[in-house]
């Protein structure tokens, strides 16, 4: 089971600002060396604020790009850890060890969400394309 823990972003994210504690990047630097030592650990990286990013809204399925910034901070993401675990529970535990993201004295929030396995979702055409795919991407 894969898990993505996303941090959310704040007000000094969205500026471009990273964390002036330097202790929060020892902490996330043993946490995720922790994971990598579980062999749990998949990806993690940090995003750049929206500013430097766009989004693509599909109307009667034609795409048009919006450039950042986005007005709702607190629904934007500021960085992701990817995980592969046994059980949700798993997943709960090392969310909890998650460090505070913006260190001791700032509010953060993390959020998990289980990504779909290609086994979940309906057998057809475009599925079985996603799973040769994945299989290529193991190989190389």
């Amino acid at each position: 089971m894969r898990f993505m823990i996303m941090v959310r972003a704040n007000a000094l994210t969205e500026a471009g600002e990273p964390p002036d504690d330097v202790e929060v990047f020892a902490e996330m630097a043993r946490y995720h060396e922790a994971l990598a030592k579980a062999g749990v650990l998949l990806d993690a990286s940090g995003l750049h604020p929206s500013s430097r990013g766009f989004r693509v809204h599909y109307t009667d399925g034609k795409p048009t790009v919006l450039d950042g910034p986005f007005a709702e901070t607190k629904e934007l993401i500021a960085g992701y850890t990817l995980i592969q675990v046994r059980s949700r529970d798993e997943a709960l535990e090392w969310a909890r060890r998650f460090p505070s993201p913006f260190g001791k004295h700032t509010e953060g929030e993390v959020e998990v969400r289980q990504l779909y396995e290609l086994d979940e979702l309906p057998q057809c055409e475009g599925v079985e394309s996603f799973r040769q795919l994945q299989e290529q991407l193991k190989a190389s």
